[in-house]
């Protein structure tokens, strides 16, 4: 299947109009980083949905219908994450993050947060203060890799095992992933279309359209970014009490960020004045957690009607894992990713994906979501709830097939592709957009800043109705 048949299965599920199809202009074809799978497919298809969904609500609004071109160098290269803060790269990962031998195979833990890094040392047997990688090494050696991955998931910690596509489809959550559509997008109650602010030619389709930003690591952010690349204005709602990742100065911009603390009653307070005049609530924290706070899809279709609500998990909202904490290069690992690299390049050495495609490619997918249910909300009313997870992106992503010595092929030149801005961070140099369209460019108008540094308010005037 190719890649505009790929785009034309997203259009189906979001039952959107196949004559915008037409507007879509994908250059360039795989392999464009050195994997044997198509990240650049992924990530070139994934970041159109977005940007063509978000011009389907422009249309909807103003009449004009304006051209989405993607180039798929450009779309994997903004799908890597690189950036820098000062001319310095940050590095991604904690010292104790990566793959690990075990007695039986290979685990691989995430220990980028530090209740996370602690939890882990301690499940060996070490001290957080003293221990070294290798000494989680020694200790891991005495674990079956299964052994690992249970103890750490009844901690709520982060460790998976290697498993092939195999062993990972005769698991019973890879049965239920399998099972599963790419993503849903699900009507939740009634409600007449929401009122939009006029839309100029030349503004970006999603101009008007409020977006709470109620994520943290990492295709959350990215989505609230896709969005504030075409013109929404998407607030980053943080907890002033839990840590974020360097990646977070990248992904900001485009936004305000403000904090909330939801365990207490001014700041769930201060949430709720937020939502009665949001169009979109994106969420990606663990299964039931905002829900269990009164925060669940219901409750904001009830209070806020007409609402578009995106929630994001690791493995989806069925099998024995759905409950269970996630990252990309968990899930890499524990669906098979990383081993059917290593069987690829013949010499049996797990291999992660060249970057954190189904986190970024997820982040895209949330992005199409939002805009498509709030396309369906202009056309049919209602509120509307889209699902998306890492492991069904990850499906996606295998479905596509495997590239004949993509191994081979040598990581771009990312230069042509960066642009350099100020930001609260310091000065930041980031990938720009490569979805472009016509009449509209793509691109932030605020710069990222830190955690807290704005008011939690809506700083547009038009207030949408019902």
């Amino acid at each position: 299947m190719n890649n505009e048949e790929q785009l034309r299965d997203l259009w189906r599920i979001a039952s959107l109009p196949m004559e915008a199809l037409g507007f879509a202009q994908l250059n360039g074809s795989d392999p464009v980083f050195p994997s044997s799978f198509p990240v650049g497919s992924a990530a070139q298809v994934s970041i159109a949905a977005a940007a063509l969904a978000a011009c389907e609500l422009g249309y909807l609004r103003n009449g004009i219908r304006q051209q989405v071109e993607v180039d798929m160098l450009h779309a994997a290269v903004e799908c890597s994450g690189w950036f820098s803060l000062e001319g310095h790269e940050p590095n991604a990962w904690d010292d104790f993050s990566g793959l690990y031998r075990c007695a039986d195979g290979y685990v691989r833990v995430h220990a980028n947060f530090a209740h996370h890094r602690e939890g882990a040392l301690r499940l060996l047997g070490l001290a957080p203060a003293t221990a070294t990688r290798a000494d989680a090494q020694r200790a891991l050696l005495l674990w079956p890799a299964l052994d690992v991955e249970q103890a750490a998931a009844e901690r709520g910690l982060v460790a998976t095992a290697l498993r092939s596509f195999e062993q990972w489809d005769a698991t019973a959550q890879g049965q239920a992933i399998r099972a599963q559509p790419l993503m849903t997008i699900s009507r939740i109650g009634d409600a007449a279309p929401l009122g939009l602010p006029p839309l100029k030619p030349n503004q970006g389709p999603l101009t008007g359209i409020r977006v709470l930003d109620l994520t943290r690591v990492l295709a959350g952010p990215v989505a609230g970014r896709a969005l504030a690349a075409h013109g929404a204005e998407v607030l980053l709602i943080n907890s002033p009490n839990l840590p974020n990742i360097d990646a977070i100065a990248d992904t900001s911009r485009g936004k305000r960020s403000a904090h909330l603390d939801l365990l207490t009653e001014p700041g769930r307070a201060g949430l709720w004045q937020l939502i009665d005049d949001a169009h979109v609530f994106s969420q990606g924290y663990r299964p039931g957690g905002l829900a269990a706070l009164g925060y669940s899809p219901e409750a904001l279709a009830e209070r806020r009607p007409g609402i578009v609500y995106v929630s994001l998990t690791a493995y989806g909202t069925q099998g024995p894992w759905a409950l269970r904490r996630g990252f990309d290069s968990l899930v890499q690992t524990a669906m098979g990713f990383n081993h059917a690299e290593g069987e690829y390049a013949g010499d049996g050495v797990p291999r992660a994906l060249p970057m954190q495609i189904l986190d970024q490619a997820s982040g895209y997918l949330m992005a199409f979501g939002a805009a498509a249910a709030l396309c369906r909300q202009q056309r049919d009313g209602g509120s509307w709830h889209v699902e998306v997870s890492l492991a069904q992106t990850g499906y996606w992503l295998r479905n596509m097939g495997r590239i004949a010595n993509g191994l081979h092929r040598r990581k771009p030149d990312f230069a042509p592709f960066l642009e350099t801005s100020s930001s609260g961070f310091g000065e930041l140099r980031a990938v720009r957009p490569s979805g472009q369209l016509t009449r509209s460019q793509a691109g932030y108008t605020l710069p990222s800043m830190p955690p807290g540094s704005a008011l939690p308010a809506w700083i547009q005037t038009h207030k949408p109705k019902a």
